[in-house]
Order: C-alpha cells, then structure tokens, then sequence
C-alpha cells in the first residue's frame, strides 16, 4: 500500500474507534508498513506520573525503557527539547539537532543506539485547541536509511491525529477552530502534493504554470495557518477538504479556470 494510503487508512480508523490500545495496535501496524522499527508519541511529562490529559505511547525496548526511567533520562532527553524549539520535523542526524547537543545529552544517544534506538524522525505536536497543555512529540526509528521521503511525510499526518486522538477526548478545555475553505485549485495541488508530485509535475497535470502551482501551495499554507506543505495537507485531510484519491480522475469532472 502506498504512504499516503496508509495514512489515510489509519485516519478512517481513528474516526471509527478513538480508543487508545486500538489506536496503538492501528498505528503500530501502519508503522511497521511503512518501514519503522520503533515509536514514541508522548506529551513532555513525567512518563511516571504523567498527568490526566497527556499521553505516553511507544514501544521502545523494554530494557531501554527501564534505563530511561531509572536514571530520569527524561530530565535531558535532547529530542523532546528540541522538539519544543521548532515547528518542523527533524532527523536526529541532522545538522541542526546534532548542534544542540550537549555532552551528557550525546551519551544518551548513544545509549538508545545501542538498544537499537538510533537514526530517528521527530515531528512536534502543537495543541492550538488546548490552551496551557503540555508540548508533544511523535518519534520513529526507521529500519533502515533508505524509506521514501513519503513515509516520513506519511508519519507526520498520523502523528498529529494519533495524538489529538487520543488526548481530545472529553476535553472541555478544547476550542473548536473551523479550518478555512480552499479553492478547487488550491486543494488540488495539496492532493498532488500529497501524491508526492513536484511543482514542474503539478502544472503539467493542472496545465498551469509552476510558479502559479507554487502560488496556490502557498496562498492554501497562509490560509490554514501552517508552515509546512505537509502540515497543509494534514489540515486539508482532516478537515474533508481532501482525499488522496485520483486528483486527476477529479479534474475530469470540472475544469475550473487558473
């Protein structure tokens, strides 16, 4: 099944059954599709203690989970640090993370490494609905460097619909922010987006230019209020403004103007 299928499979299931351990053995599975060996989508709590309303979900290896807790690794953990510094997902061997961090942070790492937790993918999760909550992150160790650029892109969508999943329910403190309306054209090239098109491949299909594939991309981002391409498919997806069906299938059944 390709990337963004699975995504939205795993999206359909979460609409149909919000509980936690089905939500856990759905996203698992998706995971394990997508190439990734590992997973922790957890608020920045205690992982104790952590309070009503939070989150801590993964299955890291039990005697690195121990480690963890029992020498509060958590108090230093680089990975959810920088994960509170940055909108945008992150590969733990990036340039940027790895400038970061600090010594007694780097033999952290390498003791996750040698529990087979090593080469990771973080996406920060932002709770725009819950006003004063925890920050959040979804991590995944893949099972090797070469997985399509779409399964990260893939985990980032589910990421943040796990979580809000998982913590929304029966939440008074949660504000109800309408996602605005894109144009037909703008939710067309998200859908292509989606599809992993470049802006030279979208304007072939539409027949418009790339700049103006480019134009509408980002008019869609300001419109919803995100930074990202992926993080304005995951809007669009979760709003039912998009699917990633056949967009050109779509285009056959109007024609709108550029």
């Amino acid at each position: 099944m390709e990337p963004f299928d699975l995504a939205q499979s795993f999206i359909e299931q979460v609409v149909r059954d919000d509980r936690t351990p089905m939500l856990r053995a759905a996203f698992e599975d998706a995971l394990e599709q997508l190439g990734f060996r590992y997973f922790a989508c957890c608020s920045h709590v205690d992982p104790r203690q952590p309070p009503p309303g939070t989150l801590v979900l993964h299955n890291y290896p039990r005697a690195w989970e121990r480690e963890y807790y029992e020498r509060r690794l958590y108090e230093i953990d680089p990975v959810p640090m920088y994960a509170e510094c940055t909108l945008l997902p992150f590969h733990w061997d990036s340039a940027g993370f790895q400038a970061s961090v600090m010594e007694a942070q780097r033999e952290l790492l390498a003791r996750a490494a040698e529990h087979g937790v090593a080469h990771g993918y973080t996406v920060p999760i932002h709770l725009p609905w819950r006003p004063g909550a925890p920050r959040a992150s979804c991590s995944v160790v893949p099972e090797s460097h070469t997985l399509d650029a779409r399964s990260y892109w893939a985990v980032e969508l589910m990421a943040s619909r796990l979580y809000a999943a998982a913590t929304m329910r029966d939440d008074s403190t949660i504000i109800a922010n309408p996602v605005a309306e894109l144009s037909e054209r703008e939710r067309q090239c998200l859908e292509l987006v989606a599809q992993g098109k470049s802006n030279w491949a979208i304007g072939q299909i539409l027949k418009i230019s790339e700049h103006t594939v480019h134009t509408y991309i980002e008019h869609a981002k300001k419109r919803l209020g995100v930074a990202t391409r992926v993080q304005a498919i995951m809007c669009a997806l979760q709003g039912g403004q998009i699917s990633f069906g056949d967009v050109i299938r779509a285009n056959h059944r109007k024609e709108p103007t550029s």
